[in-house]
């Protein structure tokens, strides 16, 4: 069982993670670009890395979870990154959301620098890392998410292994495409209700009780009522995550005609200003649709 942990990139739901990883015993030392996340994670009890070489050095699994693939890219190649400063056979877990083809090439370039990866994106938002009850998706070789699945359980709940490197994060676009779809649907019902005066508190009740019900309308309802749209998962990334789903189908070769016209609703939104809001602020979207929209949200 792994017991030093490197945690690099200290976001929204990364320092959750790793604090959630300090609480279960391991010994966390975290990279983060900004300081105030560092001293956070110190404060928990973890270690403030000045640098990743710093924080890989003794680790003997790496927990990677920043932005996007040139994110990844930056904080494992070259001199100064992961890779060439891990120790050998040390695992290397990159809860980031990234596209599947970099996954695939990383985890080659992890391989020859005598690492064991593993692409194991998340779900749950902001919320499921704070509770450690993310759903992660997990892809590489079945010895070594056997190692890995401890740490994964610290900050997990539902972890599955859905195949070889870069199949955690195929699975991670299609869980975009969900979640984006139900939650422009989830909008367009609240507008609707809204025009007929219906009482919407009472409404979301009685649909939460039958088929559509979700988690996304359980989690993201009540901020669209309330019109707080504090991000746990920002519209930005959403939309990063979209413009993944598009190019990886069209690589495959297969057409989804729902996927693209919400992955445009989501780029709307965004280009109007809103992607620093969390994905329910797509309701933004559908009010300026509809001719409806609520004075600017502040930054």
């Amino acid at each position: 069982m792994s017991q030093n942990i490197a945690f690099i990139g200290l976001g929204i739901m990364g320092l959750p993670m790793a604090k959630n990883l300090i609480n279960t015993g391991y010994n966390v030392t975290g990279y983060n670009r900004s300081d105030k996340a560092g001293n956070e994670l110190a404060a928990a009890g973890g270690t403030k890395a000045a640098s990743i070489a710093e924080a890989v050095a003794d680790a003997d699994a790496i927990i990677t979870m920043v932005p996007d693939s040139p994110d990844v890219q930056a904080v494992v190649l070259g001199a100064d990154g992961v890779f060439a400063n891990a120790k050998p056979g040390a695992l290397w877990i990159d809860n980031s959301s990234i596209r599947p083809d970099v996954a695939v090439e990383l985890a080659a370039t992890a391989l020859d620098a005598g690492l064991r990866p593993l692409d194991a994106p998340v779900s749950g938002g902001e919320a499921g890392a704070i509770e450690g009850m993310l759903s992660i998706m997990v892809g590489g070789e079945q010895a070594d998410f056997e190692a890995a699945k401890p740490v994964l359980e610290a900050v997990g709940k539902t972890i599955v292994l859905v195949g070889p490197s870069g199949s955690g994060q195929t699975v991670k676009a299609a869980n975009q495409l969900i979640v984006a779809a139900n939650i422009q649907a989830l909008s367009e019902a609240v507008i609707f209700l809204e025009a007929y005066g219906v009482d919407t508190d009472a409404a979301i009740t009685v649909l939460g009780g039958g088929l559509a019900g979700s988690k996304v309308l359980d989690q993201k309802a009540q901020k669209i009522l309330d019109r707080e749209f504090a991000p746990g998962f920002r519209l930005a990334l959403h939309n990063k995550d979209m413009g993944i789903v598009t190019s990886a189908a069209r690589e495959a070769g297969v057409v989804l005609p729902l996927g693209a016209l919400v992955a445009q609703l989501v780029t709307s939104t965004v280009a109007s200003g809103d992607g620093a809001l969390d994905h329910s602020g797509l309701f933004r979207g559908v009010q300026r649709l509809a001719g409806k929209i609520d004075a600017p949200v502040p930054a």
